[in-house]
């Protein structure tokens, strides 16, 4: 997981989350991380569209984004 996390960071590359929230709320969401900070990152989120605080211990589970598929004619 942190490892993802990492490459997210040093590449600039999207990774899908999913996570609970505070309020006992899982959301899967989409993430570039930008900072991290011991037991939290700072990350954009492309649901919320903006940059969004997170904990490590809330992380469900962390994967690479999927890869979109253009159609083709």
């Amino acid at each position: 997981m942190n490892a993802l996390l990492a490459r997210s960071l040093k590449e600039h590359i999207p990774v899908e989350m999913i996570y609970l929230a505070a309020n006992n709320q899982i959301t899967q969401r989409r993430i570039i991380v930008k900072e991290m900070r011991g037991s939290y990152f700072k990350a954009f989120c492309f649901l919320r569209n903006d940059d969004r605080l997170f904990k490590l211990e809330n992380i469900l589970s962390v994967m690479p984004e999927k890869q979109r598929l253009l159609k083709t004619s």
